[in-house]
């Protein structure tokens, strides 16, 4: 893992976002910033083979974390952090914690980072520090039945703390139209474990393959990038959650024709949401979807997950 001197070390409107690095024979991950409109692209961090795919921004501290899934069957997923330079890294959660995290988030009251395990199927959380590790939620479907793993692995992740809740997406066989959207409380009930939640609820079923979230929190409105097959896959999605009325969700799709959707950040000062696809690009529209714009066409590598301060 290398970093890369003479980059940006002040937060001023920058997109941050990974390559996974599979573009390559070996292995080759990245962290990259650019500003809005795509220019002053630079990497910050080179050579990351550890497969990065989440990423989240503490503007206060000014520290950038990212997961790293790893070796799947090695079970050796890991979170580290380091500085806005790219400079400073360190293991935030070591090998052995988490099994392959995906996105990852930080909840700003509590200060703490809220992230989805994939194969582990599990929500998580710690403090900022790696310390106080908890398993909020542990999916527990396909255990003892001929359902597949894959059903129960969990990859999108959102916090509301103000409303209690956490949001997460459980993506299915891939391409197969079995993703779902789930909501639970932000923390466990007295008596509760995470594998016997009584708080879980299914928001969305059917969905092709959905992986990242956002949450618009004003507008009480959730964001969701899906890696499925078109018409309803390779989009992003977005719905007006519920207010109590019992109202059924309805989902709209926003954008089309994306390359392998993965990540997905907003910018609710101006309007506009970015996210971008295994196949390169880096994309920007409106909240509505209006206006997609192809930001940098190809950064010679697949992106992942992605994030705006």
């Amino acid at each position: 893992m290398a970093p890369r001197p003479d980059h940006p070390q002040t937060l001023a409107e920058r997109l941050y976002f990974l390559d996974v690095g599979i573009s390559t024979s070996e292995l080759n991950g990245r962290l990259l910033t650019c500003k809005p409109d795509g220019s002053d692209l630079c990497e910050l961090i080179t050579q990351i083979n550890t497969m990065p795919d989440g990423i989240t921004i503490d503007a206060t501290h000014q520290h950038i974390y990212w997961t790293n899934m790893g070796v799947p069957s090695a079970n050796d997923g890991s979170i580290q952090r380091c500085d806005l330079s790219g400079n400073n890294i360190v293991s935030v959660i070591p090998k052995g914690y988490t099994h392959t995290p995906k996105q990852l988030t930080i909840a700003p009251r509590s200060r703490k980072l809220y992230w989805s395990d994939r194969e582990g199927g599990r929500v998580m959380r710690a403090s900022l520090d790696g310390s106080g590790v908890e398993v909020l939620y542990r999916a527990t479907e396909s255990q003892g039945t001929d359902i597949p793993a894959v059903y129960d692995w969990c990859v999108g992740i959102a916090v509301d703390e103000e409303a209690g809740k956490v949001y997460w997406s459980q993506k299915g066989p891939s391409k197969g139209n079995h993703g779902r959207i789930f909501r639970m409380g932000i923390d466990l009930k007295e008596g509760e474990s995470p594998e016997r939640r009584t708080d879980v609820e299914c928001l969305l079923d059917g969905l092709p393959e959905p992986i990242d979230l956002e949450l618009d929190h004003a507008s009480r409105t959730l964001y969701w990038t899906d890696r499925g097959d078109p018409p309803r896959g390779n989009t992003v999605n977005s719905v007006v959650l519920a207010d109590g009325s019992g109202k059924k969700l309805e989902p709209k799709i926003l954008v089309r024709k994306l390359h392998e959707g993965i990540g997905i950040a907003l910018d609710l000062k101006h309007g506009r949401m970015f996210f971008g696809d295994l196949g390169g690009s880096l994309y920007s529209a409106n909240l509505d979807g209006s206006c997609k714009t192809t930001i940098l066409p190809d950064v010679g590598g697949a992106i992942t997950g992605m994030a705006y301060v």
